[in-house]
């Protein structure tokens, strides 16, 4: 099989490096869900979307409409020319990512040492987490109604904290121990500081006073404000081109932010489609897209509702027939072939970086639990546009049979009786701080997408 860079002329190839630069600066300022929904919503709005609060009147074709759900979910729609209940084109991404979240109290002092106690998000291997550089990012929400905006660790000139390791020489005991339980998940604690407060008198945990001093200066903000804040730690590394040959991208975040971006940017690139083109990018999906902002929200389902009402459509049976009669690309990372850990794959069914976008027609765990399992229909009709159109793609699995597995968002849009498959973008070093994707495959993705939001009928 052809990879993406034998099929690209020079053309095509600059397009792509010049992608690639724009995702990777994307990447670097979208660390978090509710960044990314900020910087999408400048580049909508730029593109002539109009939130869907502030539009009135009868939609008409070509209208270019988004809607925000707590600043942790959006979903854009450019309507088309045929009514929403003919069905729509929909591309779903999820926009969270693995990272550590800090408790409602986390600051302690220990050993001379400030210190913010957390709890991990998703599924993460804890000691990829130590002994690197870490940045905060968040929002703490105050009684008084007031917003303040977190962000320590991205400067240059900022400085960032981290998770120390035991050093080699006194780590015996740690190193005797599973892989699991080397690094407890209790024993995630950054370190944030050292300088204890300038008293005359002696002051109980003095590291910790003189880090709420700072705190309270900078941001205008107590400990007890810790209670209603929502704080990440992420890597505080930029993304960086990957590779001698800088084929790659090495980043935080590639899962699932780099289908989230090549999804958005597919979007904005419809005019007036046949069909209704939608994009909706959700929060949660790492812990199984549970809550408000997650997949399993009717928030999706009133949406659609509200657009219906804007069409004289309102009723339950136009809300049925509009999701029934529409087609979804669920876009979700795949695992890619590791050359140092090819074994557990089954590589007649597994996607390669450089090979384009990976189709899945199913993923799930022990025996495709907790999947939707495109129809061979559907399948049919996707591999047509796509061969139509010269895009390069690969379908694979989740790994070999009994290795694991992994879900994605693709089931609850199944249960709303829409084909769906999962179509995404093969990554390396999946769930670590540090995830690898093919600038091939990145924009591959974005020109199926587009095949798929233009094509589909």
């Amino acid at each position: 099989m052809k990879t993406v860079w034998e099929t690209y002329d020079e053309k095509m190839k600059k397009e792509m490096s010049v992608f690639s630069d724009e995702y990777r600066s994307f990447l670097n300022r979208s660390k978090t869900e509710r960044e990314f929904v900020a910087e999408a919503v400048k580049i909508a709005e730029a593109e002539g979307f109009t939130n869907i609060n502030d539009s009135i009147g009868e939609l008409n074709p070509g209208d270019r409409i988004y809607a925000v759900n707590r600043g942790k979910n959006i979903c854009l729609f450019v309507i088309g020319e045929k009514p929403l209940t003919a069905g729509m084109n929909i591309l779903g991404a999820h926009i969270d990512s693995p990272r550590l979240d800090l408790k409602q109290h986390p600051l302690f002092e220990k050993d001379g040492f400030a210190m913010l106690d957390t709890h991990y998000y998703g599924g993460i291997k804890n000691y990829q987490w130590v002994a690197r550089p870490m940045a905060l990012h968040g929002v703490v929400c105050k009684t008084d109604g007031t917003t303040v905006p977190i962000c320590i660790g991205e400067d240059a000139d900022d400085p960032v904290v981290g998770i120390s390791d035991i050093l080699v020489h006194l780590s015996a005991k740690q190193m005797a121990k599973k892989a699991s339980e080397a690094i407890e998940g209790e024993k995630l604690d950054l370190i944030v500081g050292s300088i204890p407060v300038s008293d005359e008198e002696e002051e109980k945990e003095p590291v910790k006073r003189y880090l709420l001093q700072l705190l309270k200066e900078k941001y205008g903000i107590e400990e007890e404000d810790f209670i209603s804040a929502e704080i990440e730690a992420v890597p505080a590394d930029p993304a960086r081109d990957y590779g001698i040959d800088r084929s790659m991208i090495i980043g935080y975040g590639h899962d699932d932010r780099i289908c989230a971006y090549t999804s958005l940017r597919a979007i904005l690139e419809m005019k007036t489609p046949k069909r209704t083109s939608c994009c909706i990018l959700t929060d949660k999906e790492e812990i199984g897209s549970e809550g408000s902002t997650g997949m399993k929200s009717r928030w999706f389902e009133s949406v659609i509702v509200s657009l219906l009402d804007r069409s004289s459509q309102g009723s339950l049976k136009c809300l049925n027939d509009t999701l029934g009669n529409s087609k979804m690309l669920s876009s979700d990372v795949s695992a890619g072939v590791d050359p140092n850990y090819d074994s557990v794959f089954e590589k007649k069914n597994a996607a390669f970086l450089g090979r384009g976008i990976c189709f899945n027609k199913y993923v799930g765990v022990r025996g495709k639990g907790q999947c939707s399992d495109a129809g061979p229909e559907y399948i049919a009709e996707i591999r047509r546009i796509m061969d139509e159109d010269g895009i390069v793609f690969q379908t694979g699995e989740l790994g070999a049979v009994d290795e694991g597995g992994g879900g994605t968002i693709a089931r609850f849009l199944a249960e709303l009786n829409i084909d769906v498959i999962d179509a995404g973008i093969p990554v390396l070093n999946m769930h670590s701080p540090s995830e690898i994707a093919s600038k091939a495959d990145l924009y591959e993705a974005y020109r199926a997408y587009k095949t798929f939001l233009l094509r589909m009928i």
